[in-house]
């Protein structure tokens, strides 16, 4: 059961919103919007509807650095329900392309973060096996990460007493795309020790180890990887699933591979009839190379490529995405999707297919890839709305889109429960605006409180950090090269006073809650366009909405049509919420929000592995050293050679 545990309760127009909402969900509503300004507390009033109705939920947020405050918040109201985050696995991400004009294929190049890989496992395998889920994810949600069922059909279920020889244990973890590694124990790895086989489950939450007695599974232990000494016995048959995606069994490879084959033949004719000879052996080339290395280790670099073989789709049949997973295990109408920030998530979700379609085209035609490759593909606008039944539309700027959508049941939540006023809003002239800024960002310093300023580039937002650093102002930029673990713990530096001043772009505007800080400082505000459009400004404004002393200065030489536009509503707010606290003798009061210790990004350590082993896992290891040495693998000699060192040192 979704249960919150929270000091909070709803007050000003919360509990009117909480009520209309779970009432438009229980009574069948597909779309609605909660419109809620800047401090009026959206996220609760989400919990509390996810409490009420008893959904599992999918938050959709435009990016990195919201989805995991909202993960942060969601994890603090619902402490014992799985909370988890799904984003992007990329710390850097150039997709591949060519580009005809000056012939230049520019290869993929991304860099993983095996943390965010972690955290999407765990969310995956928690939507297929637990009731009481919440997934905070970005827009790379509608990507494809495989089928469900494969994922699970997949798995090998072990348990106490199976009949299992040792090899095939082995075999099925490598099948499963797990790496024995006996020196460097991570998530997704697992080692030997003789008859015993420790797996470091790939969300890095567990270990498992699985002791054999001749051709039989005889015990099963499992630990957090935080306390691995502490050991339980399993009794019951348990899963393991998959390292990764798009793992599929051996019978379902070779028949993906022989479509693989055919469609390579199909579409050579088809190159060399249009008298497309490089294109012809290019294709055949790569292709034969990636059915070789699927063929070998059941993967192969670029592997989502032939997605639609592995899943045996159709043509143009959609994806399976994290939103499938949610389907499989709850179906279409037992789940909620939550769009935070939609003016801004919508037209990313919108975009997304197109832009992609027009890159794997290019490729098809010049023979880098397949015509399938289509396939491997984000969800169109279209197939994610037929996927998801039940949708709140979370802003506090909803577009047309989303109100027209979802008239009537367009819920307002415009009241602050701590009487806090809309920011007031001062214009000042463009010219010598930096020392201008300099002098206010001093005087608001001296007053202990935070400044965010908010620029048009990165190149400038470093620029600025740079020159405020230089007069010793405690200051970091924040932009979207900032790696997506870093940013969180960036802004939670400023809360903590390491930092006064975060300079940024558009990384500084919806959703963020500092409460620290008092100062918002829009440099030249006239530029008009996306980053100073009416949403845009009306959305950074609210940054200085949670502090009573909240005010926000307008750098800019003319007063433009979304300048006028902005202030009139954010005047509009104001004032429905000082005939609020009039009316109920609220004296506005800062928000308290703790401090807490930030956890994305710190995979459990075990508490040194190797000091952990048995004694006599020194004798296993002392064999396996002697074999490799004897079968010329000098390499795993070496690494054994060093582990028992270590082992030898750590019994002393």
């Amino acid at each position: 059961m979704f249960k919150i545990i929270s000091s909070f309760k709803p007050t000003g127009d919360q509990p009117l919103a909480i009520k209309q909402l779970t009432g438009n969900i229980k009574a069948g509503a597909s779309h609605q919007v909660l419109l809620g300004v800047t401090g009026s507390g959206k996220t609760f009033s989400i919990a509390k509807v996810i409490e009420e109705t008893q959904k599992p939920a999918l938050v959709i947020s435009p990016n990195k650095t919201l989805a995991a405050q909202l993960y942060q918040e969601f994890r603090e109201f619902f402490p014992n329900n799985a909370v988890h985050y799904f984003v992007s696995y990329y710390d850097y991400y150039q997709p591949e392309a060519y580009i005809p004009q000056t012939d230049t294929y520019i290869e993929k190049d991304a860099k993983v973060n095996e943390e965010l890989d972690r955290l999407r496992h765990e969310s995956t395998q928690d939507v297929l096996s637990r009731n009481d889920v919440i997934v905070i994810a970005s827009v790379s949600c509608i990507y494809n990460i495989g089928s469900p069922e494969s994922y699970r059909e997949t798995s090998l279920e072990i348990k106490p007493g199976k009949r299992m020889k040792r090899k095939e244990l082995l075999s099925g973890l490598i099948s499963l795309q797990y790496q024995r590694n006996d020196y460097d124990f991570k998530p997704g790895a697992f080692r030997v020790r003789g008859s015993i086989i420790d797996i470091y489950l790939v969300t890095g939450k567990k270990l498992l180890r699985i002791e054999l007695d001749g051709d039989k599974i005889n015990k099963i232990l499992i630990s957090s990887a935080a306390a691995s000494a502490d050991y339980k016995p399993l009794t019951a048959k348990y899963p393991l699933y998959p390292a990764k995606f798009w793992v599929t069994s051996q019978q379902k490879l070779d028949i993906a591979i022989e479509n693989i084959k055919l469609e390579l033949q199909e579409r050579l004719k088809e190159l060399k009839k249009g008298k497309k000879l490089l294109e012809a052996q290019r294709l055949e080339q790569r292709t034969n190379y990636d059915l070789e290395m699927m063929k070998e280790s059941g993967y192969c670099h670029g592997i989502e490529n032939y997605s639609r073989h592995l899943e045996f789709r159709k043509p143009n049949d959609p994806p399976f995405t994290l939103i499938d997973y949610f389907r499989t295990s709850f179906g279409k109408n037992n789940f909620l999707a939550v769009i935070d920030e939609s003016h801004l998530t919508v037209p990313q979700l919108r975009a997304m297919s197109i832009q992609d379609r027009i890159r794997k085209e290019t490729l098809i035609e010049h023979g880098f890839r397949l015509p399938s490759a289509l396939d491997n593909r984000p969800l169109t606008f279209e197939e994610f709305n037929k996927k998801v039944n039940q949708i709140i539309y979370a802003s506090a700027t909803p577009s047309a889109y989303e109100k027209n959508k979802s008239a009537p049941a367009i819920v307002e939540q415009l009241i602050r429960p701590t009487g806090l006023l809309e920011p007031s809003v001062e214009i000042r002239p463009a010219k010598n605006q930096i020392k201008d800024l300099i002098q206010e960002v001093e005087k608001t310093i001296k007053l202990k409180q935070r400044v965010l300023v908010v620029t048009i580039t990165k190149r400038l937002a470093e620029d600025i950090a740079e020159n405020l650093l230089e007069k010793g102002i405690k200051t970091n930029y924040l932009h979207s090269e900032i790696k997506t673990l870093e940013r969180p713990a960036i802004l939670q530096a400023l809360r903590e006073g390491k930092y006064d001043v975060i300079v940024g772009i558009n990384l500084l505007r919806e959703g963020l809650d500092l409460p620290e800080v008092a100062l918002v400082a829009i440099l030249d505000a006239d530029k008009e366009g996306f980053l100073r459009n009416e949403t845009t400004l009306i959305q950074t404004m609210g940054r200085a909405a949670r502090h009573p002393k909240g005010r926000v200065i307008l750098y800019a030489d003319k007063i433009t049509g979304s300048i006028k536009s902005a202030m009139k509503e954010v005047k509009r707010r104001r004032k429905i919420q000082e005939e609020y606290n009039k009316e109920h003798d609220i004296v506005p009061k800062p928000i308290i929000k703790e401090i807490r210790e930030w956890t994305i990004g710190k995979t459990p350590q075990p508490e040194d592995f190797l000091s952990l082993m048995e004694l006599e896992d020194i004798k296993t290891l002392e064999k396996e050293m002697k074999k490799a040495a004897k079968e010329l693998d000098f390499e795993r000699a070496a690494q054994l050679r060093d582990l028992i060192r270590k082992l030898k040192n750590v019994k002393q």
